[in-house]
């Protein structure tokens, strides 16, 4: 079985395009909402969040998700910590799962699959590209926020040309291109690749 990651900036529609590779049979993990559910439940996790944060993480056995976003916002440093505290927990958590699918392949969407290292337990990255302002306009919509508040958010993101040409496969999701046929394309390569390493295996 392959493990294909599926990553792409603030706006460029991954979310989207993993719910169709879900509608083609394909597993799909979402580490987004795999560290939000591993944040409030894994003890490893919520013990090393404490011991960084402080007891207000957590209030009434729940994550303080507002109290903690505080402590992060704007600082860099901060952000990498806690990033530091999450991302093994849901790499391997993701791991675990991938190894519990019976499919050719699983997909794993996240934003930050090279900023985690998480590219090295995976076979292939599927970037999904869109022009800058066409996710500003997307994510202004999707979030009712500002322009400026959303490419505060991008320069704290990779580079799309940089994430993007490191990937092993791009969707451009530019409203331009019709985004289903190139889904189905990649699909039939993936799956012959996964036959290929299923005969070498």
């Amino acid at each position: 079985m392959l493990k294909i990651g599926l990553t792409g900036g603030i706006g460029s529609g991954k979310s989207t395009i993993a719910r169709v590779f879900g509608l083609l049979g394909i597993p799909v993990y979402y580490a987004d909402d795999a560290a939000k559910r591993l944040m409030q439940e894994d003890p490893g996790l919520r013990a090393a969040i404490i011991r960084h944060f402080g007891e207000e993480a957590y209030t009434n056995n729940q994550l303080n998700r507002a109290w903690l976003g505080a402590q992060v916002f704007g600082s860099a440093e901060k952000v990498k910590l806690l990033n530091s505290l999450v991302h093994p927990a849901t790499i391997a958590d993701a791991a675990r799962w991938m190894s519990e699918q019976h499919s050719a392949y699983t997909l794993k969407e996240a934003a930050l699959i090279f900023e985690s290292g998480s590219e090295k337990e995976l076979d292939y990255v599927i970037g999904v590209s869109a022009p800058e302002d066409i996710r500003i306009k997307r994510v202004m919509e999707r979030d009712k926020t500002d322009a400026d508040a959303i490419r505060k958010r991008m320069q704290n993101q990779m580079d799309e040309a940089e994430k993007m040409s490191r990937c092993d496969f791009v969707i451009v999701n530019d409203e331009q291109q019709l985004v289903i046929p190139q889904v189905l394309s990649l699909h039939r390569e993936l799956l012959e690749r996964a036959g290929q390493k299923n005969t070498h295996a």
